[in-house]
This record gives structure tokens, C-alpha cells and sequence, in this order.
């Protein structure tokens, strides 16, 4: 086993920013962590690299423990923080050789070379990293979490604010990377997690409300049916909700909601609904039929009436 976390609980006086989350990581999964600004996340993934103690529970990667063997976690993990933090002065090279000397990495010099190669910054090795783009700054942050060569890859949000381009880019390295290596990675982007990931583990509110593969969890949203209806005037969520078959209503405005059947089509009765409450239907489509509803339905807000 990979990586166990056993009941963590981080409480910031009496907010709890993680509620008693336990799950299991097997060798060589690539999972995606996903949830709500404000979930726990982070700082989650802060807990497993040891960088800030859980209150209670407990993590161990590869049978060590965070408590009592956590240099050996750190040997074990590779980790990007969200905010990618990088010493802008330095040179790209300067820098890795740095870090590797951290590491006390052997063979220091063909490891930095192996890591520029893979991660494509051959062109910019001799650039000061304050010089080169996020994207290039996103692979500096990569290659310093993979030159010691660990086990574990923990990615924070390593796409975010990258171009189409380098989004592609970095996502092929993590796929790569992931042929090898346990790899969790935290995103907001419902594509790369169809993309690249095994598993899917959901989080909010500092809860687990979701883990399960990610094509299981994909099936589940083709399941559920979705409509996003637009009326001429302004309805409440309590009476769209009694519409024989609606399972639940979402607001998107006064007047557009996505409706979730219980099964099967449901146009009909929004219609004879629309026609018992004077209402007309400006527009009605199929919609959420991916990992990005399933995670809405999970992590949504509840809509007031």
C-alpha cells in the first residue's frame, strides 16, 4: 500500500478544515483529489508531505509514519505546492542542482540532465527562473519534485493558469509520470481528471462524499439525468421540485434551473407543469453528462427556494 490515511482530522481553532477523512492509495494509481475553494485539499495534501501536523489521525506513505519516520516521507514524496515556490534569481540549472544537493541525489549531474530532458527545459536551463513563463515555472516546480526519484508524486493545482498549450503539455508529463510513480493530483479542471486519472476522491466541507474510479463515477452522471430548463418568469426551487420524477432543482438564475430526474425523460411533465402554472418554456437541453455533474451534485451548495 502506497499511501493510508486513517481518520485526519485538522481543526484551525473551532474551524475543522478536515472532518475524520480516511481512504487508501495503492502503488502506481493516479488519483484526483477534487473539491470546493475551501475543502481541504491542500491541506490534506500538506498533512501527507509533512509539512503541517493532522490534530488527530494519522498518514503513513510506503509504512512510514508522519509522526515518527517523517524524513523518510519525505524521501518517498515528490511535492508541488499550489504556490509554486521557486528562487527567482537562480538559474533553472543552479536551482535543480540545488535541490539535488538537498537530496544528496547520486550521480547528481545525469539526474538533472535526465530531469531538463524530461520535463522539456533544455531550451531555458540556462535562464534565470524569474525570466521564463508560468508554464516553464510549472515545469522547474516538477522536475525539483521528481529529481530524488520518489515514489509518490503530489501534485497542488499544477495546471492552474496555464494556456491551452502548456495545460496539454503538463498533463502528458503527469500522464507519463504516472505510468511509474503514485501520483495525486488536486484540480479544478473535470477534463484533466477524465484524462489522466484512475480514481476519483471527492472532497467537501472537509468530508469525503465520493471515491471511486473515475469511469464508475463518470457512469454515474450519464445516469442521472439532467435538464437545464429556462422559463419566461421567475419559479421557486420548492415548486419545481414537485414535478412528478424531479429529484432535486438547481438555481443557475430566477428563471433557468438544471433538473435532476429520479430516471427515465422527464420533458414531458415539465412541460404539462409549465402549462398548469401559466409558464412558458424558453429553452430546455440535456446537460451535465460528465464528471464535472457528478461533482456538482456532490459538492453543490443547497439552492434556497
Amino acid at each position: 500500500m502506497s499511501i493510508i490515511v486513517e481518520n485526519i482530522t485538522k481543526e484551525y481553532g473551532s474551524q475543522k478544515a478536515l472532518d475524520n477523512v480516511t481512504f487508501k492509495i495503492n502503488a502506481g494509481e493516479v488519483i484526483g483529489l477534487l473539491g470546493p475553494n475551501g475543502a481541504g485539499k491542500s491541506t490534506l495534501m500538506k498533512i501527507i508531505t509533512c509539512f503541517i501536523p493532522p490534530t488527530s489521525g494519522n498518514v503513513s506513505v510506503y509504512g512510514n509514519n508522519i509522526y515518527e519516520h517523517s524524513i523518510e516521507v519525505r524521501k518517498h514524496v515528490g511535492y508541488l505546492p499550489e504556490n509554486n515556490p521557486l528562487y527567482l534569481e537562480l538559474y533553472v540549472r543552479e536551482y535543480l542542482e540545488f535541490v539535488a544537493g538537498i537530496y544528496k541525489v547520486a550521480n547528481k549531474k545525469n539526474r538533472i540532465d535526465e530531469m531538463i530532458g524530461m520535463t522539456g527545459l533544455g531550451a531555458e536551463q540556462k535562464k534565470k527562473i524569474g525570466a521564463l513563463s508560468k508554464g516553464y515555472r510549472q515545469r522547474v516546480g516538477l522536475a525539483q519534485a521528481l529529481i530524488h526519484n520518489p515514489d509518490v508524486l503530489i501534485l497542488d493545482e499544477p495546471t492552474s493558469g496555464l494556456d491551452p498549450n502548456q495545460l496539454i503539455e503538463i498533463r502528458n508529463l503527469i500522464k507519463k509520470v504516472g505510468e511509474e510513480k503514485t501520483v495525486m493530483l488536486s484540480t479544478h479542471i473535470m477534463q484533466e481528471v477524465e484524462a489522466v486519472c484512475d480514481r476519483v476522491i471527492i472532497i467537501d466541507k472537509g468530508k469525503i462524499v465520493a471515491d471511486d474510479t473515475t469511469s464508475e463515477l463518470a457512469s454515474m452522471a450519464s445516469r442521472s439525468g439532467r435538464i437545464r430548463v429556462e422559463f419566461n418568469k421567475k419559479v421557486s426551487v420548492d415548486l419545481l421540485k414537485s414535478i412528478k420524477g424531479v429529484k432535486d432543482a438547481i438555481r443557475i438564475s430566477d428563471r433557468i434551473f438544471d433538473l435532476i430526474a429520479e430516471k427515465g425523460d422527464m420533458r414531458e411533465q415539465i412541460f404539462n407543469f409549465a402549462v398548469k402554472n401559466h409558464l412558458a418554456v424558453l429553452s430546455m437541453q440535456q446537460t451535465g453528462t460528465g464528471m464535472e455533474a457528478i461533482f456538482q451534485d456532490l459538492t453543490r451548495k443547497k439552492s434556497e427556494s
